[in-house]
């Protein structure tokens, strides 16, 4: 038998008002055509998932947009992809454990639908329409924020840094400098550090000789560094 719905919201960390929001968004569609009540397709979590999907969409894209302040549109939609994509969202479905609370049919249960990746990822969307619902409107994108804002940290976390997602623009800034400038010199400056050490940020800028050709702004030196080479680069009308 599934946990109860007390145990879940303790490991979400919200309590709801209306505790039949978290029901429904446990109900896989098995569940619910067993029941053979009539409109059984409107008791399971699959209206719950389509509302959820694009609250997850909005909350990653402030998440992203605000984290990684230097980053292209390019760059924060590859990123976000890959944070809202079935295989991340499992991951955090298994981090919580979602599986054991799952209303699943019997043979979906016997098939070990508690694990399958589609079915606890669609019931992670599920569970954050569940609490954007209850929370109501004005509150509903706070209170899924708080929750699923620790698991996009994370996830960002093991992820490529900002200057993953763009070619490796300091070695093409060099290579560039070494045929076209054979007796310029670069240097990388580091200009201001700001903010907390949980979330500091820099600010670079990249000089050819006495000349500052590009300045970058990131959460790491590193990024900081590659993003005042790509507008270098820009600067030498060379696209990235």
């Amino acid at each position: 038998m599934p946990l109860s719905l007390e145990e879940l919201q303790e490991r979400v960390g919200y309590r709801f008002r209306d505790p039949e929001y978290l029901r429904r968004a446990l109900t896989h569609s098995s569940y619910a055509n067993e029941t053979g009540v009539p409109n059984h397709h409107l008791l399971c979590n699959e209206r719950s998932e389509f509302l959820g999907d694009s609250v997850l969409s909005l909350v990653t894209s402030d998440f992203l947009f605000h984290r990684y302040p230097e980053l292209p549109e390019g760059d924060l939609t590859r990123m976000r992809a890959e944070l809202v994509c079935e295989k991340a969202l499992a991951s955090f479905a298994t981090e919580l454990g979602l599986g054991d609370f799952l209303l699943l049919g019997k043979g979906e249960r016997n098939s070990g639908g508690a694990e399958k990746p589609a079915v606890i990822a669609d019931a992670f969307e599920a569970i954050l329409a569940a609490i954007y619902l209850d929370a109501g409107r004005m509150n509903g994108l706070h209170a899924v924020a708080d929750f699923l804002l620790p698991f996009l940290e994370r996830a960002a976390a093991t992820m490529p840094n900002a200057g993953g997602y763009h070619a490796d623009c300091k070695s093409r800034l060099q290579e560039f400098v070494q045929k076209d400038h054979s007796n310029g010199k670069l240097d990388y400056r580091l200009v201001s550090e700001t903010g907390p050490d949980h979330n500091k940020t820099f600010t670079v800028e990249v000089y050819l000789d006495s000349n500052c050709i590009g300045r970058g702004v990131g959460h790491a030196k590193k990024m900081a560094e590659q993003m005042a080479a790509r507008n270098a680069l820009a600067l030498f009308g060379i696209e990235v």
